[in-house]
């Protein structure tokens, strides 16, 4: 059984609860919220972002940096290289090979420190995220809260009170 198979068994089974708890009580309660837009637009979001950002910079300058003393490297070596020696000519261009291979090497490893980084920061931030929806499904008797779904009727969808919730927590 396939993981997208098993999901739409739960997905079903969930539907077809809803739809009798539904049935039988009028006053049941649903909300469905947007994940990704919370992960995008909250307030943890935002601190997230900077916190990584703030992190990050330092290693963001010093590789922008070697990427222009690669750059002014390369240009020294076309605007003068016709007039050097070719030993001289072939040393610039090892140098220049090696400060390449020296940049996408610092380039990698800083794209996977910040993917790792920042999939440390969205584990916890999401872990944050679930707390908030189950305190406020507690709060206001939710039945059902369903994260991410295909389509959701805005009169279900409670992403911006979440938003909101976050916010204040935030404060």
């Amino acid at each position: 059984m396939t993981a997208a198979t098993r999901f739409l068994g739960i997905f079903a089974t969930a539907l077809m609860l809803s739809t009798g708890a539904q049935a039988a009580d009028p006053a049941f309660k649903l909300g469905v919220v947007d994940t990704e837009r919370i992960m995008r637009e909250s307030a943890p979001a935002d601190r997230v972002k900077k916190k990584i950002e703030k992190e990050f910079a330092g290693r963001d300058q010093d590789l922008q940096k070697l990427a222009k003393q690669a750059k002014d490297m390369q240009t020294a070596l076309e605007k003068d290289g016709v007039t050097m020696s070719d030993a001289d000519r072939q040393a610039k261009e090892r140098d220049l090979a090696a400060l390449t291979r020296e940049l996408q090497r610092k380039d990698r490893e800083l794209r996977e420190d910040f993917n790792r980084r920042r999939n440390e920061e969205l584990s916890g931030m999401l872990d944050q995220i679930n707390k908030t929806i189950r305190k406020m499904a507690e709060a206001e008797k939710y039945d059902l809260i369903l994260q991410d779904a295909v389509y959701r009727s805005p009169k279900v969808d409670i992403t911006d009170k979440v938003l909101k919730a976050l916010a204040a927590e935030a404060k």
